[in-house]
């Protein structure tokens, strides 16, 4: 496993799912994300699913997985995906526009931060508890 993948399906998918549905409350799905934004965005340039397989070097059936959320991809798919679609891979992470307008998204972002920060002062909190439990 990549260490991209690892930080977004371990350390940062809880945080996501958790925190970056600010308005609606509910889970969001990084696969969701994902299969949006490469959907959308090969929609925008008129490419098929074959086409941006043959562009990206991989299978048909990978490109249908992921637009499926079926298939999960490793840092160096999503990144060769993101050059093939003219993007970052950060872009195709995020909500549907998010990072295209990021001064409309202020909020949410800052809301997401100040959700992260809280949970990981808590996090270090309940640890030092632990710690002083166990020396105590």
């Amino acid at each position: 496993m990549g260490h991209l993948e690892y930080i977004v399906k371990y350390q940062l998918g809880y945080t996501i799912k958790n925190m970056l549905a600010v308005e609606s409350c509910e889970p969001v799905s990084l696969k969701a994300y994902l299969s949006a934004n490469i959907k959308a965005r090969r929609e925008i340039l008129g490419i098929s699913q074959e086409k941006l397989a043959e562009l990206a070097d991989v299978s048909v059936q990978t490109i249908k997985g992921i637009e499926g959320r079926r298939t999960w991809v490793g840092d160096q798919m999503l990144a060769n995906l993101a050059g093939v679609l003219g993007v970052s891979a950060f872009q195709l992470l995020v909500p549907t526009g998010m990072a295209d307008s990021p001064a409309d998204n202020t909020a949410m972002v800052s809301g997401i931060l100040d959700n992260l920060k809280r949970n990981i002062q808590d996090d270090i909190n309940r640890r030092f508890e632990a710690m002083s439990m166990r020396n105590g």
